[in-house]
């Protein structure tokens, strides 16, 4: 029975494979008692929603072989035709937004306001990518005794794994360039988050993309990402999780030389200089790290401040905690929701067990579901465990540095690289530290880590490869050299 969420009642998932038939073809559903399902729950409750099959390997490969023959047709669709179609995919996908967004927030425990933004980000991403079939164009390279010409030809099959702490707009930002460049898509949703993904797969057939062409495949990562891996049609993994799991698909697509963009593990610093506007960055501070309750690579979950200004950054940041609205995530005012489940939950508390410098926290609700209080560790030695290890949860250590070398050096103490902030008024210390700190996207005076139209990903252990901005395309395609004699 699908819940009712802020007033918006999802489309029901029902509990068998035959749902799947419209998303992933009906030659290898399997409609049997014995057909493997995972138990789907509302994270703020606890309450299952709905069960979902698990695909096996043959069902798996049978999806593939589907991608594969959908390829030859799909990579020579003409460009204009290919961009009406993913404009008229996105129109689908702005018509069902509030459904959309109601499905995250039952099934990912997403505050309505954000699960809007990333419905909404579904659609711009697949109109962004929309006009780059009719520009995705080579070149003509001047050479003696004839023409060279350039052409990006499609990959093939990409197979596509996505997380479940942003299930809709991680999806979107594989799948539309992906189309885009003429590929086909097979895409395996989070065992605990499938319902957005099974939807909008739903919408690109209703909109016109052909059978085959952008297929939904839930599934265990063990079973279903694993074939992505090995199976010789799929040409390229887009992996969004773990680092200890993006190194396992990374070893797995050598065998191949098979292609990969991995976005992985993050432990990114927001760094506030003594002469940045004190007052903002302490307000700001909060949603940098605690948004999606923390379930974000890029949060900002170490906090580096200037001594001089810490112990007043600190009577700022209190209150700021504090006024976090935490609670039913269909509430409009609600600013951070649930844990994604009670076995994160556990993880997350174990890195404040009892006797850990807790500062001070905010308020989280009692009774059922995953809930875990916006939590402030200070003082925190920069080789504590809170402060090396990517928690995954609304948890933020604090600690102090000296100076402008100090704070690079910090901030560059990790083995990851995916974002970060720093505040200051100087310019030119803005613009020496933004290029000493070794990450893949930096933010001065906000916390803004991913637009649409700008490239997206990590440097050392947080991963390989850029999504999303202008250049995305060129990771879905290979450039052909081509050239012809004058002679």
């Amino acid at each position: 029975m699908a819940a009712d969420v802020g007033g918006v009642t999802p489309r029901p998932y029902v509990p068998v494979v035959t749902k799947l038939h419209a998303v992933i073809g009906n030659d290898h559903c399997v409609e049997n008692e014995e057909s493997s399902t995972t138990l789907v729950r509302n994270p703020a409750t606890g309450q299952e929603i709905t069960r979902v099959p698990s695909l096996g390997e043959a069902e798996v490969d049978a999806a593939i072989a589907r991608a594969s023959r959908a390829f030859e047709t799909w990579r020579h669709v003409t460009p204009g035709d290919r961009a009406r179609l993913l404009r008229r995919f996105a129109a689908a996908v702005d018509a069902h937004g509030e459904e959309l967004a109601a499905l995250e927030v039952a099934n990912a425990g997403h505050v309505i306001g954000n699960a809007r933004w990333e419905a909404g980000n579904v659609r711009d991403v697949l109109e962004y990518y929309a006009a780059a079939p009719e520009r995705h164009s080579g070149r003509q390279i001047p050479v003696p005794g004839g023409v060279d010409l350039t052409f990006h030809e499609p990959l093939g099959v990409v197979g596509i794994i996505v997380p479940w702490n942003f299930p809709m707009a991680i999806a979107g930002w594989g799948f539309a360039p992906a189309l885009a460049a003429g590929n086909t898509v097979v895409l395996k949703p989070a065992e605990l988050t499938p319902l957005s993904a099974l939807r909008i797969g739903e919408l690109a057939l209703e909109s016109g993309l052909p059978e085959g062409v952008l297929q939904m495949l839930p599934g265990k990562g063990s079973v279903v990402g694993q074939r992505f891996v090995t199976h010789p049609a799929v040409r390229k993994i887009c992996f969004t999780g773990s680092t200890e799991v993006g190194r396992t698909i990374m070893a797995g697509c050598a065998d191949q030389v098979k292609r990969v963009t991995l976005e992985l593990g993050g432990k990114s610093a927001n760094i506030v200089f003594a002469d940045a506007d004190i007052e903002l960055a302490a307000a700001r501070a909060p949603y940098g790290v605690f948004d999606n309750a923390g379930q974000d690579c890029c949060a900002r979950s170490r906090l580096l401040v200037q001594r001089s200004v810490y112990d007043e950054f600190l009577g700022l940041l209190e209150p700021a905690v504090a006024g976090v609205v935490v609670g039913d995530p269909t509430e409009e005012a609600t600013e951070m929701g649930p844990l994604i489940s009670a076995a994160h939950l556990a993880t997350v508390s174990s890195f404040v067990p009892d006797g850990a410098p807790v500062a001070f926290r905010g308020s989280s609700p009692d009774g059922p579901g995953n809930w875990f209080a916006p939590t402030v560790l200070a003082p925190v030695d920069p080789r504590d465990r809170a402060a090396t290890e990517e928690i995954f949860g609304p948890v933020v250590v604090v600690i102090p540095f000296e100076d402008e070398e100090d704070a690079v050096r910090l901030a560059n103490d990790t083995p990851y690289g995916l974002s970060g902030s720093l505040w200051t008024r100087d310019i030119g210390r803005a613009l020496r530290v933004a290029r000493a700190v070794e990450t893949g996207t930096l933010s001065v005076n906000s916390h803004s880590s991913v637009r649409y139209w700008t490239p997206f990903g990590g440097t050392k252990q947080s991963g390989i490869g850029r999504e999303l901005g202008p250049d995305a395309l060129d990771a879905f395609s290979d450039v052909k050299n081509v050239f012809i004699s004058s002679d």
